[in-house]
C-alpha cells in the first residue's frame, strides 16, 4: 500500500492582548472575592452562615423541629436542594451545629450518635448513615412565625423553590453562638457570650440606648468553658471596636491520693491533641522534669488530661509554666466581621445590637401587616356575609334557582351589592351551618376582628409597643433557655505573678566549649553515668563551668561581639554527642570564634579585658544586662588593640602580665576604675617599649614563684620587672 503522505499543521497564531491588572482583578477575581464574602464565610445579623441556614430551614420543612430523629444522611441529602455542594462539606456544617460535638453554647441540632468533639482534633464523628439528627428546641426561637412573611424569601440556585434570606431569630443569635469564617481579603471571629447576659444588655439598650453594656455583659462565655483573664481595657476596647485578644486558660483540680493533675476544661482555640504533644515535647527537651506521664482519659463524663508529676512537685509553679508554655492558655482573636445587608462591617457590640433591634422591628412589623392582612381579608368577607343577614332565604333562592353553575356567584352580587370574594365565601358555606346561630357567631366575630385589626394597627405604627414585644420575646427566651454561665472570670489582679526566674526548671548543669567552637550542655545527673566526652578529631575543651538551668549564659568571640544565651532554652545533651555548632546556633561569621565563656545570674560583678597595648579594661557586667532577650551585642570590648585575656570577676583579683619574654608585672585589679561602657579602651597598666607588648596574662594562683609578690605594682602605669630565672622555668617561659 502507498504510504500516506504526512501533512504539515501551519502553527496557530496566538492573539496576546495586554491588561491592566486593575481591569483584570475586577474583573476576574473580584466577582470571586464577593463572592465568597457574601454567600459563603461571613455570617449575618441572624448569626448564621448561608450553609447554617439552608442546613437548618431544610430541617425545619422536614418536621424535625417536633418529628422524630431521621438520618443525618437523609437531612444532607435534602439539603442539597437548597445547597449545591458536596454531602461531606454539608455534613461537616451539620456537625458543628449538633449539641455532641459540643462547638456551640447553644447548640441547634438535637443528636444521637458519635459527632466528634470539638475539642478533640483526632476524635472523628460517625458516617452520616449512623447519626441520627432532629432540630433543638431553641429553633422555635429560630423560625419564629417565619410563616408570617417576617422575613424575605428569594428563589434558590436553580429556581426550584423558595428559601428565607434571613431567618427571623427572637434573639441576638449573631452573639450567642461563637462563629469563624475566612472569606477572601477579610475574617470573621465573633466569640460567644451568655445567653441571659445577651438578653439582658439588649433588654436594657432597648429601654436606654446610652447603657453601660460592659456592667451588663460581663464577658465572653464559651462553650468549652475555662478561665477567662478579665481586662477591663481590652474588654471595653473590643466592645467599642469589634477587635481585640481574650485570653482564656485552661481549668484543673489536684488529686493529692495520685499525685495527679487533672485537667477538665481547656480554651475553645486549643484541643487536647495539641496541648499534650507540647507537653511532651517539653518533658522530652528537659525544660519540663516535674511530669512523668500525660495521659487523654476523656471518656463519657467529658474531656480528662490526667497528668502524672513527681512527689513534692509544687502544683501552682508547674501549672503556670503550662499556662505558659503550652495551649492550656491560648487567645481568642476577635473580629466582628458581618454582613449588614450585604455589605460586609466591623462592629462593636453596642452597633451588633442595634442592627438586630432594627432587623428584630422589621421582622415584627412584617408580621404584624401580615395579621392585619389575614385579618382584613377575613373581615372583608364577613362584612359580605353580614349583608345576607336581613334575608337569608333570599339568598338560598338565588342560589337554588340558578340554572348554570357559573352564574350562582354574579346573581349573589348582583342581589346584595357584594363583590366577587364575597359572594364565593357565602357560596361556599354549607348546607348545615346555613343557620340563625352560625350567621350571629359570625357577626359576632366580625366586630372581635375589627377591634383586632385596630390593635395590630396601633402597634403597627407605634415604636415603643414593638420594643414591648421585643422585651418580652427576650425575657421568655432567657427564662427557658438561659444557662449558667460555663467560663469563670477572673481578674488580671487575682492571678499571682510569678517572677521568670522561678518558672525555670532548677537543676545542676556542666557547659562544655570545645576549640572548633562545638557546644554541651550536660546535667549533672546525666553526666554521673557518662563515659568520656566525644568530641571530634583534632578538637579539645577550652571551656568547662558548672552552673544550674537558671543561668545566662555569655559567649565573647574574636569579633568583639557578645552571644547571650538561656541555659533553659538549649536542649539537654549527651556525653556520647559532639553537641551544639555555635555557628548554627548563634549565626555567627564564617571566620569568628567565641574565645571565652562565662555565666551568670543576676549580670553582678565585672569583665577585665587585657589587651597587647598593655592596657586593661574592667567594665561592669551590668553593662551586658538587656531589657529584651537580644542574643547579640555588638562592640563588646575595645577593638584597638588585641585582646589576649579576658576573665569575669565578682571581686578583685591579683593578675600576673608578662611583657614579650623577659617582664613580669603583678597587680591588683583595685586600681582600675569601674566602668560602664562596653567597649572602653581601658587604663595603661604596663609601660611598653616600642615594638614590645604584652604576651600572656596569669591568674595570680596560676604563676608558679616562690615571691610572687617581688613583681607587685603599687601604682599603674609601671614598667614591671625582669622576670627571674627559676620563675622561666616553673612557667615554661621561653
Amino acid at each position: 500500500m502507498p504510504k500516506k503522505k504526512k501533512t504539515v499543521e501551519t502553527p496557530k497564531e496566538y492573539y496576546i492582548e495586554e491588561q491592566k491588572i486593575t481591569d483584570t482583578l475586577e474583573w476576574n477575581y473580584m466577582p470571586y472575592a464577593m463572592s465568597v464574602i457574601v454567600s459563603r464565610a461571613i455570617p449575618e445579623i441572624d448569626g448564621f452562615k448561608p450553609s447554617h441556614r439552608k442546613l437548618l430551614y431544610t430541617m425545619f420543612k422536614m418536621n424535625l423541629l417536633k418529628g422524630d430523629r431521621t438520618k443525618s444522611s437523609n437531612v444532607v441529602g435534602q439539603t442539597m436542594k437548597l445547597n449545591p455542594h458536596g454531602d461531606s462539606a454539608i455534613y461537616e456544617t451539620l456537625v458543628r451545629l449538633t449539641e455532641g460535638n459540643g462547638a456551640l453554647l447553644l447548640p441547634f441540632v438535637d443528636s444521637k450518635g458519635n459527632f466528634g468533639k470539638q475539642y478533640s482534633r483526632d476524635m472523628a464523628y460517625a458516617a452520616p448513615r449512623y447519626t441520627e439528627v432532629k432540630l433543638a428546641a431553641i429553633c422555635q426561637e429560630i423560625f419564629a412565625d417565619i410563616d408570617k412573611n417576617t422575613v424575605m424569601f428569594v428563589d434558590n440556585y436553580d429556581g426550584s423553590m423558595k428559601e428565607p434570606l434571613l431567618l427571623p431569630t427572637t434573639f441576638p443569635n449573631i452573639l450567642v453562638n461563637p462563629n469563624l469564617g475566612i472569606a477572601v481579603g477579610m475574617a470573621s471571629s465573633i466569640c460567644s457570650f451568655n445567653l441571659k447576659e445577651v438578653c439582658k444588655t439588649t433588654i436594657q439598650l432597648l429601654k436606654d440606648e446610652n447603657a453601660d453594656i460592659l456592667q451588663i455583659l460581663q464577658a465572653p462565655d464559651f462553650p468549652t468553658g475555662g478561665q477567662l483573664i478579665y481586662n477591663e481595657n481590652e474588654l471595653k476596647h473590643i466592645y467599642e471596636t469589634g477587635r481585640g485578644n481574650v485570653k482564656v486558660r485552661a481549668k484543673y483540680h489536684y488529686d493529692e491520693k495520685n499525685n495527679c493533675i487533672e485537667v477538665y476544661e481547656i480554651p475553645y482555640t486549643t484541643n487536647i491533641e495539641s496541648i499534650m504533644d507540647k507537653i511532651f515535647a517539653l518533658v522530652k527537651s528537659g525544660k519540663i522534669r516535674d511530669i512523668t506521664d500525660v495521659r487523654d482519659e476523656t471518656d463519657l463524663n467529658g474531656l480528662k488530661i490526667a497528668i502524672d508529676v513527681k512527689k513534692n512537685t509544687k502544683i501552682d509553679l508547674l501549672m503556670h509554666r503550662l499556662y505558659q508554655m503550652t495551649p492550656l492558655s491560648d487567645t481568642f482573636n476577635c473580629n466582628f466581621n458581618l454582613l449588614i445587608n450585604s455589605k460586609p462591617m466591623t462592629l462593636g457590640i453596642r452597633s451588633i445590637l442595634k442592627y438586630w433591634i432594627a432587623f428584630r422591628t422589621n421582622s415584627i412589623k412584617r408580621q404584624l401587616e401580615f395579621d392585619i392582612a389575614k385579618k382584613s381579608e377575613k373581615y372583608h368577607l364577613l362584612v359580605g356575609l353580614s349583608k345576607i343577614l336581613t334575608d337569608v332565604d333570599k339568598a338560598i333562592s338565588i342560589i337554588r334557582h340558578t340554572e348554570k353553575e357559573e352564574m350562582v356567584i354574579p346573581n349573589l352580587m348582583k342581589e346584595f351589592s357584594i363583590d366577587e370574594k364575597q359572594s364565593e365565601y357565602i357560596a361556599e358555606i354549607k348546607l348545615r351551618n346555613i343557620n340563625k346561630e352560625y350567621i350571629l357567631k359570625r357577626i359576632e366575630e366580625l366586630k372581635n376582628i375589627k377591634d383586632e385589626i385596630q390593635s395590630l394597627k396601633e402597634t403597627l405604627y407605634n415604636d415603643e409597643k414593638i420594643k414591648n414585644i421585643i422585651i418580652m420575646q427576650l425575657k421568655q427566651v432567657s427564662k427557658k433557655y438561659g444557662r449558667n454561665r460555663k467560663t469563670e472570670i477572673i481578674k488580671e489582679q487575682e492571678i499571682k505573678e510569678i517572677p521568670e526566674q522561678e518558672l525555670i526548671e532548677d537543676y545542676g548543669i556542666r557547659l562544655f566549649l570545645t576549640e572548633q567552637n562545638y557546644f554541651k550542655k550536660i546535667s549533672l545527673v546525666s553526666l554521673r553515668s557518662a563515659g568520656e566526652q566525644k568530641l571530634k578529631e583534632d578538637d579539645k575543651i577550652t571551656f568547662e563551668i558548672e552552673t544550674t538551668n537558671k543561668a545566662d549564659i555569655l559567649l565573647f568571640s574574636n569579633k568583639q561581639n557578645l552571644y547571650k544565651l538561656k541555659a533553659n532554652d538549649i536542649l539537654d545533651t549527651k556525653a556520647s554527642s559532639f553537641g551544639e555548632y555555635l555557628f548554627n546556633l548563634l549565626g555567627m561569621e564564617l571566620d569568628e570564634k567565641i574565645i571565652y565563656m562565662t555565666t551568670t545570674y543576676d549580670y553582678s560583678g565585672f569583665m577585665v579585658f587585657f589587651f597587647e597595648n598593655g592596657k586593661v579594661a574592667k567594665i561592669s557586667l551590668n553593662s551586658y544586662a538587656t531589657k529584651t532577650n537580644r542574643k547579640r551585642i555588638i562592640n563588646a570590648y575595645s577593638d584597638k588593640s588585641n585582646v589576649i585575656f579576658m576573665k569575669k570577676l565578682e571581686e578583685d583579683a591579683d593578675f600576673v602580665l608578662l611583657r614579650d619574654v623577659d617582664k613580669a608585672l603583678l597587680f591588683h585589679t583595685s586600681l582600675l576604675p569601674l566602668t560602664v561602657s562596653k567597649n572602653a579602651s581601658g587604663v595603661q597598666v604596663y609601660r611598653l617599649k616600642k615594638d614590645s607588648c604584652v604576651t600572656k596574662v596569669f591568674e595570680k594562683e596560676l604563676f608558679f614563684s616562690d615571691d610572687v609578690e617581688y613583681y607587685r605594682a603599687v601604682q599603674i602605669p609601671t614598667t614591671g620587672h625582669f622576670v627571674q630565672i627559676l620563675d622561666r622555668q616553673e612557667n615554661y617561659i621561653m
